[in-house]
């Protein structure tokens, strides 16, 4: 397949880059600076995820497009995501698949709203599940086979299997989720279609 990735030099992004080569697939990630490991099937744009034209740039071939932009404080995110929807739909590219964060799945405590909102979050902070919650209500309002990875806290770490998911919510009991078990299971959602047009949580 031929890839687009969108915070490819992330934590998560990384990972995914690194999956998405291993399996010899083609891949164009968009980068404010050249800092990627050059490989045969990567194409590195320069460029800014907030500009219309380098966006189209990254999207141009694609089948498929991954965003695991942070929100790092700025509204990046929630400016980038316009774009690239706008990009996609002119391309006529239906799968995104964007790592947003458990803060914006449904509440258990308070029916209605989502976890940074119902109490079930204790994150006093909520600045970066506004701009996720941006993000999610642009994808629930278009036609899009689109899914939303939502982990909850998020260390470093390998792979190591085990984990669990739920449609919508973040399952019970939930401590952690390893930056390698979020990226190989959002890397494995191009071949799976159970959570298309969806938020999906992911904890051991």
């Amino acid at each position: 397949m031929k890839i687009a990735i969108f915070g490819a030099t992330g934590r998560v992004g990384g990972q995914i880059l690194k999956q998405a080569l291993a399996d010899g697939h083609q891949v164009k990630a968009l980068v404010r600076s050249p800092k990627l490991d050059e490989h045969p099937n990567l194409e590195v744009i320069t460029g800014n995820v907030r500009k219309a034209e380098d966006v189209e740039r990254t999207l141009e071939g694609a089948d498929a497009v991954f965003s695991a932009i942070g929100t790092d404080r700025t509204t990046t995110l929630s400016e980038a995501m316009p774009l690239i929807i706008g990009a996609m739909k002119n391309a006529g590219i239906r799968r995104l698949i964007t790592i947003g964060t458990a803060g914006i799945l449904n509440s258990r405590l308070t029916p209605g709203k989502l976890r940074y909102q119902g109490g079930d979050s204790n994150r006093k902070l909520t600045f970066a599940a506004e701009e996720h919650e941006t993000v999610f209500r642009l994808l629930e309002a278009i036609d899009l086979d689109w899914t939303i990875v939502c982990p909850t806290y998020l260390p470093d770490g390998e792979k190591r299997g085990g984990y669990r998911t739920e449609k919508d919510y973040l399952p019970e009991g939930s401590k952690e989720i390893t930056v390698g078990d979020t990226a190989e299971f959002a890397y494995r959602q191009l071949k799976d279609t159970a959570f298309i047009r969806s938020r999906v949580g992911i904890a051991y």
